[in-house]
């Protein structure tokens, strides 16, 4: 188990939609590895594809409660939603306004093939939304206001570290 290193935007596999484990046994050190990346401070959650693997796995760490989901699917939006602030750590330094669900729900597998569903609202039920939307091939970014995603836009093309 190691710490990954993050892929940047720019980085074709962030656009690419994983495909579904189908061997949870291979997915082993995967899941090591994304629970240590995520594990280190300032981060909520971590996708495959933000480590450059291709499959439908991801590990959150919310108020010190650190897990993971393979083969992810949301299963419940709340209602209500509301424009706030987003990051990621595949597009480092901006933070924009996302229109997220207050409340959401995500079933998945663990490593000895038990399914499970991790229900939340506010940080949780964002990190769900956005590291789900990380393994269908798109980022915070796209789920951003028309005129808000002009501005990030802008702001993306002046980072040293962008590589589109």
């Amino acid at each position: 188990m190691s710490v990954r290193e993050i892929r940047l935007l720019g980085d074709p596999i962030l656009k690419t939609k994983t495909k579904p484990v189908r061997n949870l046994e291979d997915a082993r050190q995967l899941v090591g590895d994304l629970l240590e990346t995520v594990a280190l401070p300032g981060r909520a959650g971590v996708a495959a594809n933000q480590i450059g693997v291709g499959l439908s796995v991801f590990a959150y760490n919310i108020d010190g409660e650190l897990g993971y989901l393979i083969n992810p699917e949301i299963t419940f939006l709340g209602d209500d939603r509301e424009l706030i602030e987003e990051g990621c750590l595949s597009v480092p330094g901006l933070w924009h306004r996302a229109l997220r669900h207050k409340e959401a729900s995500a079933t998945g597998f663990q490593l000895d093939g038990s399914k499970i569903t991790i229900s939340g609202s506010g940080l949780m039920a964002q990190a769900l939304q956005h590291e789900c939307d990380h393994l269908a091939g798109k980022t915070y970014l796209d789920r951003l206001e028309p005129t808000e995603r002009k501005i990030a836009y802008k702001e993306l093309r002046s980072q040293k570290w962008f590589l589109g």
